[in-house]
């Protein structure tokens, strides 16, 4: 039976290291690594323990990721603890799951290891469910920015991400990104052009399931072919004429195609709205590293809300669509017509990644929007509203203009 692999071994005693609790949620949870940096202890200049990433080896402070240096930075004193690129074994290593295998001995359910005590808090804003430490009294809804309360609450049933893409794209990045995007923008609020400004930029690991399958397709359908006829018909002065008019013969045709669907992305997220992220592609799904702790420190991660079954569900849409396709060119012809179709899925296989997202929320008149961009090559997707009054007086401006050249043609003529 394949198993998702655990995190990194938490210490087997108290004397080695914080001796913590498996926390439990919901399927629609999001887990965190605080991003604001602790007072500053005063620590031996130890190798920290595992599981317990990540203070500074030089002062103690809490170390974030950083996408330049591609490793863990810390804020006070800019040590940084490089993270190693996983070699072409290690990136081999990143496992596949076996579909029905894995739903037969476990469900929906996987081994939660999350290393450190959390909290479980609930967005009275969108709804959506942060988990973040639970030393942390406040944080904010990386959806929406709404303020949080801690109330503890516990994990259960998680199934471990496989691999993730690191963020290339800094903060800095992302927001010149944007800035870029909204000097496009015609008719939008003056405000919009300050979010950039406004510290409202979160980043966050989006959940992903990708899924494997090979498939076989027997089809039975028609194979339309053109000709060309000639027929005679009278024009509207009562002349005979004649014309070529196009005819199609229909074949009966069957047969079966095959094909191999690789790395079928299905976002896990309901939190994300689907049409922004769609437009995130391309990804560089061959750059996946090995799941590592490290490179969550100091960014949000949004724990899947969509399950294991659903997302094949929607693996499966994407399959047809492309299956279609197959079909109709082994038909041939100039028409094809399907009636039916019969397709085997085997040595399904599926995995947990997580892929990076630059998120900024702005409200505009009550109403949220959301603008995303891709953590590797910053690439922008946005809703925007739109300013009503800019409209208007373009609107007046143009009425304007036309009332004048009505007026100065008017007086031309007398």
């Amino acid at each position: 039976m394949a198993n998702p692999p655990p995190l990194p071994d938490e210490p087997d005693s108290p004397s080695e290291g914080t001796k913590r609790k498996r926390p439990r949620s919901s399927d629609a949870d999001v887990y965190s690594v605080e991003p604001e940096p602790p007072p500053l202890p005063v620590i031996e200049q130890n190798e920290p323990p595992a599981g317990r990433k990540f203070p500074c080896r030089q002062c103690g402070a809490k170390l974030d990721f950083d996408p330049a240096a591609r490793g863990l930075k810390c804020p006070y004193c800019d040590f940084t603890e490089v993270i190693p690129e996983a070699d072409d074994d290690e990136k081999a290593a990143i496992r596949e799951h076996d579909f029905d295998e894995f739903l037969e001995h476990q469900g929906e359910r996987g081994e939660v290891a999350v290393g450190v005590e959390w909290s479980q808090v609930v967005c009275t804003g969108c709804g959506a469910v942060v988990v973040v430490e639970t030393k942390v009294v406040t944080d904010k809804c990386p959806y929406c920015s709404t303020h949080l309360e801690n109330e503890p609450e516990e994990i259960k049933d998680l199934i471990l991400p496989e691999s993730v893409l690191p963020f290339t794209i800094s903060d800095r990045e992302a927001r010149g990104g944007f800035n870029t995007w909204i000097n496009r923008l015609w008719f939008a609020p003056s405000e919009l052009k300050q979010l950039a400004n406004l510290g409202q930029f979160g980043s966050v690991y989006v959940p992903f399931w990708t899924y494997d399958a090979m498939t076989y397709t027997h089809y039975t359908g028609e194979r339309g072919e053109d000709y060309w006829v000639t027929e005679s018909y009278k024009d509207s002065n009562g002349k005979s004429q004649t014309r070529s008019v196009r005819r199609t013969r229909w074949y009966a045709a069957s047969g079966e195609v095959q094909h191999f669907f690789d790395d079928v992305l299905i976002k896990a997220s309901e939190s994300m709205p689907a049409h922004l992220v769609d437009k995130m592609p391309p990804w560089e799904l061959e750059e996946l590293q090995p799941f590592r702790p490290e490179f969550l420190s100091g960014h949000v991660t949004e724990r899947y809300s969509v399950s294991l079954k659903l997302g094949f569900q929607q693996a499966r849409s994407i399959m047809e669509d492309e299956i279609t396709g197959l079909i109709r060119s082994d038909i041939g012809g100039d028409h094809q017509r399907i009636h039916t179709r019969r397709t085997n899925y085997l040595g399904v296989t599926f995995k947990h990644t997580l892929l990076p997202i630059w998120v900024a929320n702005y409200r505009y008149r009550e109403r949220l929007f959301q603008i995303l961009v891709n953590g590797r090559t910053g690439k922008v997707a946005g809703d925007r509203p739109w300013s009503w009054l800019k409209i208007a007086r373009l609107s007046v401006l143009i009425i304007c203009a036309i009332s004048l050249v009505v007026f100065l043609v008017m007086k031309v003529k007398g």
